[in-house]
């Protein structure tokens, strides 16, 4: 079984009966790693950046719709920017590698955010689906 993440900062308590209502601690205290992986998932409706140990254990997870982002807004550049700043902020990472998925216009944003904010990047893959020829994609999106 894998060692638990020692946790930082401070939780907030909730009360057992009160489960139904209440969260059960505030998200911004996470977990302090310095080096992990990042994963950026831009699709064309949001873009979503988790972060991960080595192990591939989810530390942190950050998207433009809980930024504060609604609707088409979501996928633009500017808020993959900001989803990218508040996931590498909270978590403190020094040494990362970054998955990149996805053909929005957010994916680049976040890459650059993410070269920006200091942290050392050992590697940038992009790991977005090609088909070989299997399904047949579907219709193209008219804009």
């Amino acid at each position: 079984m894998a060692k638990a993440i020692p946790k930082i900062g401070s939780r907030k308590k909730v009360r057992i009966g009160l489960r139904r209502n209440a969260r059960f601690s505030l998200r911004k205290s996470a977990r302090r790693i310095t080096k992990g992986v990042i994963h950026v998932q831009a699709s064309f409706n949001n873009t979503i950046i988790t972060v991960t140990d080595p192990q591939g254990r989810v530390v942190f997870w950050s998207s433009a719709g809980t930024c504060g982002f609604k609707s088409s807004r979501k996928a633009s550049p500017y808020a993959g920017q900001r989803t990218a700043v508040d996931a590498i902020r909270t978590v403190g990472l020094q040494r990362a590698e970054v998955m990149v998925k996805g053909a929005s216009s957010g994916r680049d944003a976040a890459l650059r955010a993410i070269a920006k904010s200091g942290v050392r990047l050992s590697c940038i893959r992009d790991v977005t689906p090609m088909p070989h020829n299997g399904c047949r994609p579907p219709k193209k999106r008219r804009l």
